[in-house]
Parts: C-alpha cells; structure tokens; sequence
C-alpha cells in the first residue's frame, strides 16, 4: 500500500514550524494512545504512522530530504523493513508530551512489557548527546569534504574501569533490585495507569556505591579530548546538522553512548550568493562590450567557463549556466550559476576617451529617446543595482 504525505499525516502545512510538528503530534498521540484503545490494531497502526512522520518532520535533515525527493529520499534511512520503533528518536519528546505519565505503558505495550530491563535501561542510562558547529566554504559544500576535529567527551574512568567504585565493590539497590526503575501508579485522563520511574534511592543507577572513585567521583566518567571524523555529503546547506551515532558521552551504568549533532554553517563567499542549489554572481562588462557583445570567462567554484554577452546586452540581464551551481543534497543533480551582467559607467576617462564619447554624443543626439512608462517600469530595478 502506498504511504501517506507524512503532512497529511499530521495534518500540517508544508511551512508548518518545529512548535506546529508537535503540537499536531502531540493531539494524533494523545487520540491513539495504545492505553486509552486496548487491543485496537487500527488505533496502533495511526500511532505508529504518526510517529513515524513525527521522526522524519521534527529532524531538519530528514524533513529536507523528504521535501525534495519525497518518500524515495528516505531510502534505507530506517533499514530494509522500513520505520520502526526502533528508529525512534525523539522518546524525550513522547516523555514531553504526556508529562511524564503513561510513557511506562506505551512502551510495554510496544515492545511486549520488557522494556523496563532491557531497552529501556539501555535508553534510561544513555550518555548526553553533544552539539558542535562546522563552518563550510561554498568549495567544500560542492564537492562534499571529510572533516577531521577534536572535541571533549565524557568517556569511562579508566582508574575504575567506570564502575565510579574506589575498590570496585558496588551494592545492588534494594528498592529497585538493579533495574533502576521501579513502578509507580498514576491517575491520568485516561484512569489510573502504571508507570516506569527513575528510582530515587540510587537516581537510575541500579547500584550503590560506599567508597567513590576519587577520579571521576563516583561518575565512572571524565572528560577526554577524542579526535572525530565528519563526513560531509555535497550539497548540505546551513541550518542542516550531520548526526554521528554513539559518539557523544558515554552512557552510565552500561547505557549506550550519546550522539554528536555537527551544525552546518556557511563561510560567506567573495563572489557568489547561494540559493538553496544555485549560485549567483554580478560580472562588470563595460560599455564597448555590452553594445558590441563579447566573450566571457565566469568564474564557477570548479574554475573559469566561457560565456558569450550578445550585442546590445542591457545592464541587469541574467544569463544562466546550466549546472554550474551546487549539487542537490543525495542526488547527482546540480543547480545552476546564474550571471547578472552590469554595464560600468566609467568615473574617470582619458583625453582619447573623451574625444571619442564626445563624438559618440553627437550621434546619440539622432536617436531622439524619450521617457516613456514602460520604459522606466522595465529598468526601474537597476537602480537599486548601480
């Protein structure tokens, strides 16, 4: 069966914002909420649906790449068998969404009840994602460049091995008996729910420790400087981010590593302004040239190509380069160059110049142009160019 528009889904504009993408999310949510529709498949699958275009529309790299190619640009993007709860990645954001409470039993529901233990320890312990920002030149966007940088991570305390225990020796908590979670009944909306809290007695750690490593001070983390390899695909553009799995902080107590969100900026350019995957760039020709025509070299970020300016060329005629512009993200496409030619107006001229502009005058006499309407509306935008 063919997909649903993930908008469509939501029931969103394609401009809707991030606080828009949730806010629909949250009522789809709220309204499936596999607890409040017990042994309802239909109930679950729009959840399921749902939280799927939540994933791809609340990410700015997913959600462009999904603008642009559709369905067809999330290839692989969650695996052979397609989405998944396990290709979820906003399980803060359902935490946000239902204030803490029924987030225990969506997910048994889910995952079959074990999650507490299991996956969900996993999740609960998870080291803290880290964000850095990488600036590009319009060369490294075009043709995609690995980056190779250093940043400060928690990683595990080598003198106790990450125990965060002086001589190693922890005790299993009491209340919680090592899972770090324990149940607790809640009444909601939808009546009383059970849900799974962080343990107070030992904060989420399932252990308790007597003698704290005086290194990391019972963390079983401290700060390294780790080297980082980004590979940036051709085409990104600023505002979009590269996500490199597990290489954040690592988890405590055996949870998995955090992520590394890298921040895509742009280094302004001397001579091009971007549009998405075009470029654009003003070439000064002089007087001679535009009434004469001519050849041009137009620089590109792949070096120079010839352009012929026709006779008669008007200051503010756009010529394009077909293919000279950036390469669309994932795609083997390009964008275009496009050439806006300025007629220059000499400030300082020469005897000879004058001598000839002068006899040139006398022949523009002839022409006799007047002002008229549709004169002035065709070049009224050059104003704002000279």
């Amino acid at each position: 069966m063919e997909k649903r528009d993930y908008y469509e889904v939501l029931g969103i504009a394609k401009t809707a914002e991030a606080s828009e993408i949730k806010k629909s999310y949250r009522k789809l949510a709220m309204k499936y909420h596999p607890d409040k529709n017990p042994d309802d498949k239909e109930a679950e699958k729009k959840f399921k649906e749902a939280s799927e275009a939540y994933e791809v529309l609340s990410d700015p790299e997913k959600r462009s790449k999904y603008d642009k190619f559709g369905h067809a640009g999330l290839e692989g993007a969650f695996g052979g068998g397609g989405f998944d709860w396990g290709n979820f990645s906003h399980f803060s954001d359902i935490d946000d969404i239902f204030g803490g409470e029924g987030l225990g039993g969506i997910f048994e529901h889910l995952f079959g009840g074990s999650m507490g233990r299991s996956r969900g320890g996993s999740r609960r312990n998870k080291g803290e994602d880290l964000q850095l920002s990488l600036s590009l030149t319009l060369e490294e966007i075009a043709k995609g460049v690995k980056k190779k940088l250093k940043i400060n991570v928690k990683d595990s305390c080598e003198s106790c091995q990450g125990s965060g225990s002086e001589d190693g020796k922890t005790q299993t908590c009491t209340q919680c008996h090592g899972s770090g979670q324990v149940m607790q009944t809640t009444r909601s909306l939808f009546g009383h729910m059970q849900t799974v809290v962080r343990c107070p007695t030992c904060n989420g750690e399932g252990k308790l420790i007597d003698k704290k490593c005086k290194v990391c001070h019972g963390e079983g983390r401290i700060n390294k400087l780790k080297p980082i390899e980004v590979d940036i695909p051709a085409g990104v553009a600023e505002g979009q981010y590269i996500r490199l799995r597990g290489k954040g902080n690592k988890g405590r107590n055996g949870g998995e590593n955090g992520d590394i969100l890298v921040h895509i900026k742009e280094k302004e350019h001397a001579e091009f302004d971007r549009e998405e995957s075009n470029l654009r760039i003003n070439f000064p020709i002089t007087i001679s040239q535009a009434v004469l025509g001519c050849e041009i070299k137009v620089p590109t970020l792949s070096g120079k190509v010839k352009m012929k300016v026709p006779a008669g060329t008007q200051s503010g005629k756009i010529f394009r380069v077909r293919g000279q512009g950036l390469p669309y993200l994932n795609s083997g496409y390009n964008g275009d160059l496009f050439v806006h030619i300025i007629v220059m107006i000499p400030t300082k001229i020469s005897g000879r110049e004058k001598e000839l502009y002068t006899e040139l005058a006398e022949i523009d006499k002839e022409k006799n142009y007047e002002p008229k309407k549709s004169f002035f509306n065709k070049f009224k935008h050059l104003f704002n160019l000279i």
